[in-house]
């Protein structure tokens, strides 16, 4: 149950809030929603186009939060009535967004336009209305770091300085613009600097998050399964997906990209402290991720084999990887960030928050859930006949 004597970071009371979520119903919004509803007061005007992630939030009975979350199903690209909810609310907070890195280079036009141009009325709505927002951003808006340009044997590629990714100080390097997968970054740091002019110049009371690889129990969807059959999802639903199924995981380019994980129950508790302490997170760009839980692609691969092989009692593959290209896995115009380590500095200091879980305890508790979710499902699918033509 939530305590009603809830204080901030500075002892002060937390006074219940009405929060407009847009994209409350995908993976971090379903998380978000049921720490606010499980531990706060605040009341949820939940926006988006699909609810199946929050459905068991929604159910009118049993439920103590059920006069605390309303559901809007709309789609923020055409619909007159998001104005409205964004003045109903205190605090705006905008997950919406394609972000799916198989659709930069393939679906570039949807992307800019998700990740700019449909961000574009919520900010200004914000911004007319003084209404404060919360904006979600992405870690991939600072590109490559300043050490992948240096030559391969050079010691300074050891500096941290070279490859820690720092909020108000590291440069956002992308590739040519053939290199579509850039598209998504480019679109997300416009509508950064966006914000930060409407705050500048129009008191706009603002807070920007950039995840570092935030996972977890319902990330994206598994192909076939509930989702499109040729779909493409981020990298711990694309592996988990081989596993449930037995086939080798696909390491793109040799899976030598630099990654930290961490679990989307730490970086939930980050946006809480960030919603109940705006004296504190106003103004702020946060990094959120786990610089102790850094891997490659290919030794997440490795992890995650190990963790299947525990939580599902099966026999991990004789050849548990495969190289592909980046061409072929994701088509032309692919490219990719050779590191994210985010510096933690600011989100330290500002809001005390440190992640909590190991990588192999967070890919413990997702893989069980991926497991217990989805391998009976796999099993018919796979055990399906093939209709006759």
């Amino acid at each position: 149950m939530a305590s009603s004597a809830r204080v901030d970071l500075d002892g002060k009371p937390v006074r219940a809030i009405s929060i407009c979520m847009i994209g409350a119903g995908g993976f971090i919004g379903s998380h978000l929603c049921e720490k606010i509803l499980s531990e706060t007061q605040h009341k949820i005007l939940a926006v988006d186009v699909y609810s199946d992630k929050i459905k068991h939030l929604l159910e009118p009975d049993g439920h103590p939060w059920a006069d605390r979350i309303q559901f809007h199903r709309i789609n923020i690209k055409h619909d007159s009535r998001l104005e409205g909810l964004i003045k109903m609310a205190d605090l705006t907070i905008n997950l919406a967004a394609i972000c799916t890195p198989a659709d930069y280079n393939t679906r570039p036009l949807d992307t800019i336009y998700s990740n700019f141009i449909d961000a574009l009325p919520v900010v200004k709505y914000c911004s007319e209305n003084g209404k404060r927002l919360i904006h979600f951003s992405t870690c991939e808006v600072y590109g490559k770091t300043v050490g992948s340009f240096l030559p391969k044997d050079s010691p300074l590629r050891q500096d941290p300085s070279y490859y820690v990714l720092k909020e108000d100080a590291s440069p956002c390097i992308f590739g040519a613009i053939e290199k579509q997968r850039w598209s998504y970054a480019c679109a997300k740091q416009l509508i950064e600097r966006l914000i930060y002019a409407e705050g500048a110049e129009n008191g706009l009371e603002f807070t920007i998050v950039r995840p570092f690889n935030w996972i977890g129990p319902r990330m994206d969807f598994i192909p076939g399964v509930d989702g499109p059959s040729e779909g493409v999802p981020r990298v711990l639903a694309c592996f988990s997906n081989n596993l449930l199924r037995g086939e080798p995981l696909k390491l793109v380019d040799g899976g030598q990209s630099q990654r930290t994980f961490v679990y989307i129950k730490d970086a939930i508790e980050a946006i809480l402290l960030m919603i109940e302490n705006p004296a504190r997170a106003n103004g702020h760009i946060f990094n959120v991720g786990n610089p102790n839980n850094e891997v490659t692609v290919k030794q997440l691969a490795e992890i995650m084999t190990q963790v299947y092989s525990k939580v599902s009692g099966e026999p991990s593959l004789e050849v548990p990887t495969i190289d592909v290209s980046s061409k072929e896995f994701y088509g032309e115009g692919y490219d990719d960030s050779d590191k994210r380590i985010p510096d933690m500095t600011i989100i330290n200091k500002q809001l005390g928050w440190n992640p909590k879980t190991s990588l192999w305890d967070l890919l413990e508790s997702t893989l069980t859930y991926q497991h217990r979710t989805y391998a009976e499902a796999i099993k018919r699918a796979v055990a399906r006949p093939v209709a006759s033509s």
